[in-house]
């Protein structure tokens, strides 16, 4: 087989050893096979035989497997009606309408049923339709993926085209270069000699570099021929969702073969840079671990949300009670009646009004008017909510302000439940390489042999410089080369083959050139060599060695290949180095180590980790430059720099023949432990290391952060630093982006102590667990002191990751927590993905504040998920923390515009959008509960059955949805300038209880003042110059376009920024009215009944209308000017004081703009303003000094 030209690219992620899996006989492995039929791994596929059930040798069925058919759709087309329409009435005001529209086809309803009917109709079936189209999409979807082609081994040693869905499990299948796999498959062989092929795995992880994938030895030459009398047994793990574990064994000529995730290909990866590749189908369909991962995130739904719900509930109450008094008050009257209601007949009346069955009329009333009222009720609230949010959402994703042309990445909001929420964030927790940094790293210094070496200076120690008064003035000339910035004259340019230590030199950066994963790309055109690594600090370790002289240019399966620099001729020559095993680095190992045989055949494991596990596993003799190096490493964790520690040992052939049995063994267990098992096998080689020295990269801060930072402390903003990296190197992050400040008091809780110390070296585990929780919550309770003595001083808490492990302990957390509320900053250094997701669930739950988190990586998805909103930033660290996100930004300054700006903006149309819906509706409600009372509680609509239905879905719903959308109190540039702005929303004061009864309060105002002007000013003199009175048909016409006028009028006061749109909306709406009484009255009498010409005969020609109509909406909005009027001037919000800066021409004075703008400053806020202020003069306590 011929591969030449191909340009082959290596990625060894997620593997254990290059070595292939080695069969072993049943008896050597039976321990571990009788995992194998015990619960989770009861799985057993017949490879090349097809299965639908799968049947054993002796006929019996052993499991039916989902098809390889995949829906991911919320309906189908028998499902969509029913299960749509029970989405739709879950919702209690969309069930309370059913039930009134139910009710109206009955005799107790005083409109006719149709009219009820179609409002309902129409806002559940827009909501309906939106859902049905969004459904189609993704059937569409389906339907392609579902029909894709894939080539399917027919028995015979040839191959057919089939669509995915008929995929069987157990059945061959032949995928061929750039083609998705169509379901989970054990590769068996491919165009490669020794069976590798090339996977992307974007569409799972978001990781854009190569995965290599290798087959089994016994499989690996299999090809079309062979495959015609291939048989074998898979016996493996059920079906799960993690996609980065696999368990089991294939059975194949009487031999047991260990299967591991080296052996998996994955339904939606990519096959690249590989001809084909056969495989067997293990997980077919919903079975296989992508649909498995494809679980709905958890549902999140706004605090306005549910609140805005309580209301529904509220004006229930009060519907429910305008019912009741009025139909006690109806029963009274009915049962006491004789002449004052004689047009009723009481004494042949039926039942609704018979004075003898007063009860029942009562009870039947009480029915009606809860029909009649039901107005009070929005029914179009939800839906118009809806498409606010998601127009929201569009301008969001549309803000050029939020694009970072670098990526080419604009923002994206993958959810619009949480637009409101943008705005009243009171709590940041942040990741910080990556969120706060670039993740770029740059290769700076290093210490080799306990010397020190490079000049470079850093962003931190420029920051630390500042702050103690002697900046930096270096002259440093910054490397071109990306991930290098190393200065030295004592090593660059081959000069440390004639300085001290040469030889531990030439070890160090031998070490940083093979210990890796890195893939070597050289062009061919110009032979220069790139790489492809798995850490943008790994890319940083290759290309520092290849600066100084040991450049890595070659990988095989087998062998890393080196140009190095030779300290005896002093020029480079070419070494390969066999490799041997790899041990990859995780989370809990915190290292890595490579296995190589070099060319003298000396056997070497090379080893590179954090210091927190390197130091304890240095030999006696590998100790020599210890101390140095400890040293260095602090000095440059205070520069903010990220350190590894480099050791390497010789290996004796039989320790090594010795630690591969085991480790193969270890391999090729099948059992839920085998990491464990692997982990402990490496454990008893990676011990006894030489020490040779440390490097240092530095990960910038990300541009703007420091500033994105001091605006959102102005705004009140908390914002808490959740890292993963060394308590130094965290403090000092936070002094460079202005968290901590100079003078700044530090409350550090930590075990890194002398009594803890001396205990660990014990052993006893129980012992050391109870002397770390005292110790912590001795800590804790002295810093809360400290909080309680010093309330009106910044302070910072810094807590490692051990502490926090007992500071989140069900008895001391509430502790932990009050202090870490009392503190202006919070970094928790040390993190584990679980505790950042901990101590995010801690804050939301214990302050009962919205949360914020942010971060870039896979670490951070629990975070994310945890808290209100999640903010993932499309950065170097693959996509899983942005598909686990909300909202999406490629840069963490995008921060400031997102909250200040567009979460101010949300919060206050949304706020405002809600208040005037119950505004308007309580309006109109309320003039139909006061002409029903002046009726006699009669069950007498005031309107016509086609006027009350089309108040809220036609006359009034389209100004409230462009206010949604499009006003604004202030524009971009001030929310940027003021961020005193931002607190309406923390402090929620534009959607209070105080509020909201303030509003409602209002429309009964409008209500009353509409209803007896309107009946004063038309009875008893006469309407026209005919001498006509006003019938209740003149005046149910009059009080209604009095009704609209007034609502669409106070849309237009309430709102601070219009455009066309909005004029369009408020008086189109008012101008749709007239229209529609001309259409609806010259219909025939039948249809349009009390509406029947009532406009074109009597309100028209009538100048006496208009000036009814003009002089009660002046009177009716009188109240809400004056009361705005009084606010304004006297106790304005915080929008207010800014529109009165603009309003008087003072926004261009900023010595009066830096006053408004320090309201917001406090002596626990961080950020460069406080840090100015702080330092120029005092700062005040200035908290209850509330702006009004």
């Amino acid at each position: 087989m011929k591969n030449t030209g191909r340009k082959k690219k290596f990625s060894f992620s997620k593997i254990y050893s290059f070595k292939r899996g080695k069969g072993q006989s049943s008896s050597s492995s039976k321990d571990e096979q009788l995992q194998i039929g015990g619960p989770g791994f009861s799985r057993i596929v017949v490879c090349n035989k097809e299965a639908g059930g799968v049947e054993e040798e002796n006929g019996n069925s052993v499991g039916y497997y989902a098809t390889n058919y995949v829906r991911t759709t919320k309906y189908t087309g028998a499902t969509f009606l029913p299960k749509s329409l029970f989405e739709q009435f879950r919702r209690v005001a969309n069930f309370f309408f059913l039930v009134t529209g139910v009710l109206s086809f009955t005799a107790l309803a005083p409109y006719s049923a149709v009219s009820a009917i179609v409002p309902l109709v129409f806002v559940i079936g827009a909501t309906m339709v939106k859902e049905g189209i969004e459904d189609w999409r993704r059937k569409q979807q389906d339907i392609e993926v579902n029909n894709r082609k894939v080539k399917v081994h027919e028995g015979s040693g040839k191959f057919s085209q089939t669509e995915w869905k008929n995929l069987k499990v157990g059945n061959i299948v032949k995928v061929e270069k750039d083609e998705f796999f169509p379901a989970d498959l054990i590769l068996l062989s491919s165009s490669y000699e020794n069976a590798v092929c090339y996977v992307e795995t974007m569409n799972l992880d978001g990781e854009t570099n190569l995965k290599l994938k290798q087959a089994l030895e016994v499989t690996s030459s299999l090809n079309e021929e062979d495959l015609k009398d291939f048989r074998a047994t898979i016996k493996c793990e059920d079906p799960n969702a993690n996609l980065y574990s696999f368990v089991g064994t294939m059975e194949f000529e009487e031999q047991q073969h260990s299967l591991s995730p080296q052996q998996l290909l994955l339904r939606d990866s990519k096959l690249r840079n590989t001809d084909h590749i056969y495989g067997a189908v293990i997980f077919t369909g919903h079975d296989t671990k992508v649909i498995q991962n494809s679980t709905e995130p958890p549902s999140k739904r706004s605090k306005i949300e549910k609140k805005m719900d309580k209301i529904v509930y509220l004006l229930f109450g009060v519907l429910f009670l305008m019912a009741f008094v009025g139909s006690v008050y109806f029963g009274v009257v009915t049962k006491n009646d004789s002449d004052r209601r004689w047009y009723l007949r009481p004494d042949d009346a039926n039942v609704f009004f018979d004075p003898k069955r007063a009860t029942f009329a009562a009870v039947f009333h009480f029915l009606t008017a809860l029909l009649l009222y039901s107005y009070l009720i929005p029914i179009s609230l939800y839906v118009s909510i809806e498409i606010v949010k998601v127009l929201q959402s569009i301008f969001i994703n549309q803000d050029v302000n939020m694009y970072y042309e670098e990526t080419d990445k604009p923002a994206r909001t993958r959810t619009s439940n949480l637009n409101e929420e943008l705005g009243q964030v009171d709590t940041i927790l942040s990741d910080k390489t990556g969120t706060l940094t670039c993740n770029s790293m740059e290769f700076i210094k290093c210490s080799i042999a306990g010397i020190a070496y490079g000049y470079g200076v850093t962003e931190v120690e420029k920051t630390m410089a500042k702050r103690k008064g002697s900046p930096y003035n270096s002259s440093q000339i910054r490397s071109t080369i990306k991930g290098f910035n190393f200065d030295d004259e004592r090593i660059v340019n081959g000069n440390w083959v004639n300085g001290p230590r040469s030889d531990v030199v030439e070890k160090f950066f031998r070490l940083l050139a093979i210990c890796h994963t890195a893939i070597p790309d050289i062009d061919e055109n110009t032979g220069k060599v790139t790489y492809e690594a798995e850490s943008p600090d790994e890319a940083a370790f290759v290309i520092a060695a290849k600066e100084l002289g040991f450049e890595f240019f070659k990988r095989t399966q087998t062998s890393v290949h080196v140009n190095e620099l030779c300290p005896v001729i002093g020029e480079s020559v070419k070494r390969s180095y066999k490799l041997l095993n790899i041990i990859e680095f995780n989370s809990s190992r915190k290292r890595m180590s490579v296995i190589v045989r070099d060319e003298e055949g000396n056997l070497l494991l090379l080893c590179k980790g954090a210091d927190s596990v390197m130091f304890e596993r240095l030999a006696e003799n590998g100790r020599e430059y210890e101390k140095e190096t400890r040293e260095h490493v602090n000095e440059y964790a205070d520069a903010g720099l990220r350190t590894l520690i480099l050791a390497y040992r010789k290996l004796g052939e039989q320790e090594y023949n010795l630690f591969e049995e085991k480790f193969l063994e270890a391999k090729n267990s099948i059992s839920v432990d085998r990491g464990a098992r692997i982990d402990e096998v490496t454990e008893e080689i990676e011990k006894d290391l030489i020490l040779l020295g440390a490097t240092a990269v530095e990960d910038k801060l990300q541009q703007g952060v420091p500033e994105c930072i001091d605006k959102l402390a102005q705004a009140g903003i908390k914002i808490w630093v959740l890292t993963g990296d060394k308590m130094e190197t965290a403090i000092n992050i936070g002094y460079a982006c202005s968290l901590l400040r100079q003078g700044m008091k530090q409350i550090t809780i930590t075990l890194d102590k002398p009594e803890i110390t001396a205990l660990e070296k014990t052993g006893d585990n129980d012992v050391i667990a109870k002397a770390s929780k005292q110790s912590v919550v001795r800590q804790i309770i002295e810093g809360k002191n400290q909080v309680d003595d010093l309330n009106s001083e910044a302070l910072a808490l810094i807590i490692d990751g051990k502490s926090l492990a007992y500071a989140l302990d069900e008895d001391v957390k509430k502790l932990f927590l009050e202090l870490a509320i009392g503190c202006a900053s919070v970094i928790c250094c040390r993190s584990s993905p679980k505790q950042k997701a901990l101590v995010t669930r801690l804050v939301k739950e214990g302050t009962k504040k919205i949360t914020l988190a942010i971060g870039d990586g896979a670490n951070d998805v629990g975070m994310l998920q945890e808290a209100d909103i999640g903010i993932g930033i499309s950065g170097v660290e693959g996509m899983q923390a942005v598909m686990s996100s909300d909202i999406a930004i490629a840069q963490f300054r995008f921060l400031e515009r997102l909250l200040l700006v567009h979460g101010h903006w949300c919060y206050r149309r949304i706020s405002s959008m809600i208040c005037y819906f119950f505004y308007k509706n309580v309006t109109f409600g309320f003039t139909v509960f006061l002409y029903e009372a002046a009726a006699s509680f009669s069950g007498q609509p005031a309107y016509n059955d086609w006027f009350l239905s089309l108040y809220n879905v036609f006359f009034t719903s389209l100004p409230v949805i462009a206010m949604g959308v499009f006003d604004q109190d202030v524009s971009a540039t001030y929310c940027l300038k003021f961020p005193l702005l931002y607190q309406e929303g923390m402090q929620n004061v534009l959607f209070s209880w105080r509020r909201i009864i303030g509003w409602m309060l209002n429309g009964v105002c409008s209500a009353v003042i509409i209803f007896f002007l309107c009946v004063k000013t038309l009875s008893p003199q006469g309407f026209n110059k005919q001498g006509k009175i006003a019938e209740y048909q003149i005046l149910g016409a009059t009080m209604y376009t009095c009704v609209v006028w007034v609502v669409n009028c106070q849309m237009a006061l309430a709102i601070s920024y219009f455009t066309l749109i909005q004029h369009v909306f408020i008086w189109g709406g008012v101008a749709a009215w007239y229209l529609f009484l001309l259409a609806y009255g010259a219909m025939p009498p039948k249809i349009s009944t009390t509406g029947y010409r009532v406009f074109v005969e009597t309100l028209a020609p009538t100048p006496f209308f208009y000036l009814v109509t003009a002089f009660v909406v002046v009177s009716a909005l009188v109240p809400y000017f004056a009361y705005k009027a009084v606010q304004m001037r006297f106790f304005p919000m915080y929008h207010g004081m800014i529109q009165w800066i603009r309003y008087e021409g003072k926004i261009e004075d900023p010595g009066y703009c830096e006053i408004v703008r320090q309201r917001s400053i406090r002596p626990t806020t961080v950020g460069l303003t406080a840090r100015s202020l702080a330092r120029t003069s005092p700062l005040k306590d200035n908290k209850n000094q509330r702006s009004r």
